[in-house]
């Protein structure tokens, strides 16, 4: 989580550059885009991990059960 808040951070400083330097506007605004992609593939994989980490303890904890039940 900690890589999200630096690449959304990069890309605000990228949008504000943009504001005070028209003669490179785009090319900061091309930044900023870049990193709000990188953010976006760092949150995903992160709730992925999560997700998967969640699955298989409750798996574990469902075939904790049914080998207590038997």
């Amino acid at each position: 989580m900690e890589n999200v808040r630096r690449y959304r951070a990069l890309a605000s400083l990228c949008r504000q550059q943009a504001a005070y330097r028209p003669l490179q506007n785009w090319q900061l605004l091309g930044q900023a885009e870049h990193f709000e992609h990188l953010a976006e593939i760092a949150l995903k994989a992160h709730f992925e991990a999560c997700n998967a980490q969640r699955e298989d303890d409750e798996s574990a904890a469902a075939a904790w059960e049914t080998s207590a039940a038997a």
